[in-house]
């Protein structure tokens, strides 16, 4: 597939991949790649060298952490009812308590190791 890509690509003819997909934000496999204009004027990623796995895999990286952010936030909402229903129950409460802590934590660990993922990878761009 690498090869077809390059095959249509026109040396020094490079073109603007989009960054970010219309779901959630979420940006493509290829957001850190360049792209190269094809034969039949579209853009494709192009892979020129073993640094450009590395973008690819930091793409994907930031994928799964946004998709771990998602995450977070539902178990927050969801340690929020527990704590609502918990009815002064103790030990419920102190469950619910707990469960919103490490909700928010990880949610504030998952949004900044999302934006270092990014900055490192738009680095080598």
């Amino acid at each position: 597939m690498m090869m077809l890509l390059q095959f249509f690509a026109k040396a020094g003819d490079t073109c603007q991949l989009p960054q970010h997909s219309g779901f959630l934000g979420f940006p493509y496999w290829y957001s850190y790649l360049s792209g190269a204009k094809a034969t039949n004027g579209t853009c494709s990623p192009q892979l020129t060298n073993l640094a450009d796995i590395w973008l690819v895999v930091m793409a994907v990286i930031e994928i799964l952490l946004r998709v771990a952010a998602i995450m977070a936030v539902f178990f927050v909402i969801y340690a929020g009812i527990s704590y609502i229903t918990s009815q002064g129950d103790p030990e419920a409460t102190g469950r619910a308590k707990g469960a919103l802590v490490n909700a928010l934590l990880g949610l504030a660990i998952s949004v900044m190791a999302a934006a270092f993922v990014a900055f490192i990878a738009g680095s080598f761009n």
